[in-house]
């Protein structure tokens, strides 16, 4: 008894794992030993059938191997998963152990191995490992598949199938898991990832690793401070096409989607979004710490930072550390008194875009921040704020119980009980309550 099975299993599912097997979860663990080596570790083509003709079903409809316990979310994953402990070796490939059906699936799989292109197209001179393939490629010369809904054609069946279900809305790929279903087998098996967690693509460089490949292709980019998107108009580059297609709308000034309660148009159906919640004053965004609110996921973000007490971003002027970059660069403009931010219309500048943004609506007027009790309007954030505790006093004294609509109110108040008495008078060294009543006394000292 030389080898345990369950390191036998783990071989052996580690190279059905890599040959692109659909990924499996482990639930079981086996004590069982053989008497053989490992490379007996097989079942006959009888007990493979019979494998597959009791594949066991779970609650959640997953399929369990009986030879090792993996499981598996579709059946024919599973049926796949068998020939890896079948006796049909000459079904296996060597250079990767991935196994088949049939014969001629593992000659045509051969070629990925060799790079052996022996079909050759007479038209372009293209080559490929397969008949299937060059047929394939064949149609695009001809382009032989047509819809007849819209005109479009395409090159081969599969693409020309794929499409027709952009008319008749079919989903014919089912989850076994959660049951949604799919148009594509490509995006079914991608969704499958979310249910065995399976995250295949790492980044070489930090080791991260990700569910899909254009994840991390975009990662990869953060990495390489690449941005190989560039605007053809004023030659800004992105690292994402995303962001360069969002940036391009500020050049054709084109504002699709308008506010209905105040007009206001914008680029991004995104930007109207967070817009209008300065109407309905909703805050769906909630920190876990603290329980405070935003209104966008951004400053949730941003916030969040302020309890990690993580501040990465030093100021190299006077060291001062921020939790995020951009409180850093609106920080450093404190130092260099640039003023990059100039009014169009009346040519004020200002050291930041929020300030110039406020600065606008002295110029048209807009008031987008209104009361939710009388329906006051302002022009910035802070205005509401200051205004909405006129309509509430939430700053009550524990000792009388008697609220105030300020903070600072309640603090001049609380004086009454301490006795505190913070401003003192240089000359005399008279204390007082009120920073205002020190100012007035010390006139007394001015007339000597």
């Amino acid at each position: 008894m030389e080898e345990n099975i369950s390191e036998n299993i783990h071989a052996t599912t580690k190279i059905a794992h890599s040959s692109g097997i659909i990924p499996y979860v482990r639930i079981g663990h086996f004590d069982t030993q053989l008497n053989e080596s490992p490379q007996n570790y097989e079942i006959s083509l009888k007990v493979f059938r019979d494998q597959v003709d009791s594949v066991k079903t779970t609650k959640k409809k997953t399929r369990i191997c009986n030879v090792c316990g993996l499981v598996y979310p579709l059946k024919r994953s599973l049926i796949s998963h068998l020939l890896v402990h079948s006796n049909q070796q000459d079904s296996v490939c060597e250079e990767c152990e991935k196994a088949f059906s049939e014969r001629r699936k593992l000659v045509r799989h051969l070629r990925i191995h060799t790079s052996v292109k022996s079909f050759i197209c007479d038209i372009c001179g293209k080559s490929f490992r397969s008949t299937e393939s060059l047929k394939s490629h064949s149609r695009s010369h001809s382009k032989e598949y047509s819809c007849e809904v819209c005109d479009k054609t395409f090159a081969g069946s599969g693409d020309f199938k794929r499409h027709l279900r952009i008319h008749t809305k079919e989903k014919p790929y089912a989850c076994d898991v959660c049951s949604k279903a799919f148009s594509n087998k490509g995006n079914l098996m991608t969704h499958l990832r979310i249910h065995t967690n399976e995250k295949p693509y790492v980044c070489e460089v930090c080791s991260k690793t990700f569910a899909q490949s254009g994840t991390l292709k975009s990662h990869l980019l953060t990495h390489s401070k690449e941005k190989p998107y560039a605007c053809e108009v004023c030659s800004k580059t992105f690292a994402r096409n995303g962001n360069l297609k969002s940036h391009s709308l500020i050049h054709t000034k084109a504002k699709l989607y308008v506010c209905e309660i105040c007009a206001k148009a914008f680029l991004q159906r995104s930007e109207l979004t967070a817009h209008l919640r300065v109407h309905t004053q909703d805050k769906p965004y909630a920190c876990e710490v603290c329980k405070k609110t935003f209104a966008r996921s951004d400053n949730l973000k941003s916030h969040s930072l302020t309890h990690t007490e993580e501040k990465l971003y030093v100021c190299e002027v006077c060291k001062k550390a921020f939790a995020h970059s951009s409180y850093l660069k609106s920080h450093l403009l404190t130092h260099s008194k640039e003023k990059s931010f100039s009014c169009e219309i009346c040519g004020k500048a200002f050291t930041r875009r929020n300030c110039l943004k406020c600065h606008l609506r002295t110029h048209t007027k807009e008031k987008p921040y209104a009361c939710e009790v009388c329906k006051k309007t302002f022009a910035q954030g802070c205005n509401l704020k200051s205004h909405s505790l006129t309509h509430k006093k939430p700053y009550a004294c524990e000792m009388c119980n008697k609220a105030f609509k300020e903070k600072i109110a309640l603090k001049k108040h609380l004086r009454i009980h301490t006795k505190e008495k913070p401003f003192t008078c240089e000359m005399c060294n008279k204390a007082f309550k009120e920073k205002s009543n020190l100012k007035r006394h010390l006139r007394i000292h001015q007339k000597e």
